[in-house]
């Protein structure tokens, strides 16, 4: 569906990569690249509001280069430990954690979803009036303090019962996620799909990037991804608890 938003696909991509290039301290192009490319760890000026635990080790691809990510303190010897290795054998070496996919919409294709379900109802304010319904942990963070605050949120009601929830945290002003939760007796009739595709749409009419995370295991959440109008656009791997590997 070519032309339904203002932003172009090209226009995303290179969003992402300079979002990327500051959460990782290097460069747009180099995720385009082929090789290993070994950064320092920064808390950059503009990065996702993420928690920033030293030492640290992050990877990330986007299918072509690499880019690993280590505070100075650890660098030799994640130098050291990569020697030599391709993209695969990083990625899956047991120094890191498994790799977790994440999604960016099909921004040419993706379109607005129907389901007769449920109720939806979109929501850009109060949103913390939502924290009193417990049993949503991947929509809501619960913590009005947050670096990264629910900015939108979509609701799913069966008559006057919330079902589900998605929201979107502003992870940067470039970049919002988007995290789902649907009640187990709710599962499986495209409800979470529903919520997920509202708030992605509302988020690009805003010239915002949203994407998507989750578990290398949770192929629900996977397939929620994908049937809500997501593509694969990279894989991330990290490792926070690096206390004895550099001495």
């Amino acid at each position: 569906m070519d032309g339904y938003f203002e932003m172009t696909k090209q226009e995303m991509m290179a969003t992402v990569y300079r979002q990327l290039a500051l959460d990782y301290n290097c460069r747009p192009e180099d995720f385009t690249r082929s090789g290993i490319l070994f950064t320092e760890a920064k808390m950059q000026q503009g990065r996702r509001e993420m928690p920033f635990i030293t030492p640290r080790l992050e990877v990330i691809t986007m299918g072509k280069s690499t880019v690993v990510n280590a505070s100075k303190s650890v660098m030799p010897y994640v130098k050291q430990k990569f020697r030599n290795k391709s993209s695969y054998e990083i990625l899956t070496d047991k120094l890191v954690y498994g790799a977790n996919p994440y999604y960016l919409p099909d921004i040419e294709h993706i379109k607005p979803m129907e389901n007769a379900a449920c109720s939806f109802v979109l929501l850009d304010k109060d949103l913390h009036g939502l924290y009193k319904n417990k049993g949503f942990p991947n929509a809501l963070q619960y913590d009005r303090d947050s670096a990264r605050p629910e900015v939108l949120a979509a609701v799913a009601y069966d008559q006057e019962q919330i079902v589900g929830i998605a929201c979107v945290s502003a992870d940067s002003q470039t970049m919002w996620q988007i995290g789902v939760d649907v009640r187990p007796a709710y599962r499986g009739n495209g409800i979470g799909v529903k919520l997920v595709n509202m708030l992605t749409i509302e988020t690009l009419a805003r010239g915002v990037v949203p994407y998507y995370t989750t578990d290398i295991a949770n192929i629900s959440s996977q397939k929620v991804a994908v049937k809500s109008g997501y593509l694969p656009a990279w894989t991330h791997c990290f490792r926070n608890r690096l206390p004895k590997f550099h001495k």
